[in-house]
């Protein structure tokens, strides 16, 4: 088994958790980046979201697209806010390829603690830049993949879902 080592986020597991308000929720909806801002590690500011720097990467560029309005799920945003966010990605994904240079970008959303949200209460979007050799998050984690249920099975019950989604 291979070991991955990230003492950073030792400072992270040991701080105080905010108890009351969220970590996520900006005090200014201002494009204008404050100086409180500044310090909360927060890159760029659209109308309905906003980027930071992740304080406790996975890698050196790891960003965040967070909406401003408090909400725990994607499909919780409101149409202006979903294009945003998507649209922001993008934007990020630009940016991280021009300062960072990487081979690729790793990009997630968990919905909820069992999907690995260390943060459920506040939707937010990762990106993290890779480049070739570095460690693979999962492999080097797990080394294995877990899938409960047939492929087949998924198949037919993915393209039944949406099919009702969409009749």
């Amino acid at each position: 088994m291979r070991t991955m080592w990230a003492p950073w986020r030792m400072e992270y597991i040991r701080s105080p958790k905010k108890k009351n308000g969220c970590v996520f929720c900006l005090k200014s909806f201002d494009r204008k980046i404050t100086a409180e801002d500044t310090k909360r590690l927060v890159v760029y500011k659209g109308n309905f979201v906003y980027v930071m720097l992740n304080r406790y990467p996975y890698a050196a560029g790891h960003l965040m697209v967070i909406p401003y309005r408090h909400c725990m799920d994607l499909t919780d945003l409101l149409d202006e806010e979903r294009n945003e966010f998507m649209d922001v990605i993008n934007l990020s994904c630009k940016a991280i390829r021009k300062v960072c240079h990487p081979d690729g970008i790793n990009m997630g959303i968990n919905l909820g603690k069992a999907a690995g949200a260390g943060i459920s209460e506040h939707l937010h979007g990762h990106l993290v830049p890779r480049w070739e050799g570095d460690s693979q998050f999962i492999a080097v984690v797990a080394d294995v993949r877990l899938i409960p249920e047939r492929l087949e099975t998924m198949q037919k019950t993915f393209a039944l879902a949406f099919k009702e989604i969409i009749d």
